[in-house]
């Protein structure tokens, strides 16, 4: 982890500038293990064909416990309502 000892902190690799110094003080600083550049590109990566505007966009699914945290949210409110139902025709 690369430590700027001028401004007395940490800095994430990918804050660092390629020259290997503090994006803040300009004080040079060991970059770390990652590299500050991503690495290039192969021609086997990249595909030829433009993308459709809608075919990169990929909808996430709900996870589990999202779903059954508003599984029982609903059989609570289902549940208060019931009583407030019966609360009101007591109150007839």
């Amino acid at each position: 982890m690369p430590w700027c000892a001028t401004c007395d902190r940490f800095l994430s690799p990918s804050t660092v500038t390629t020259e290997g110094h503090c994006p803040r003080c300009d004080a040079p600083v060991d970059p770390g293990k990652a590299s500050p550049t991503p690495a290039p590109l192969h021609a086997d990566d990249l595909d030829a064909t433009p993308p459709d505007k809608g075919a990169g966009k990929r909808r996430r699914e709900i996870p589990w416990h999202v779903k059954a945290v508003l599984g029982v949210f609903a059989i609570y409110l289902g549940y208060r309502a019931f009583q407030g139902l019966e609360w009101l025709v007591e109150q007839l």
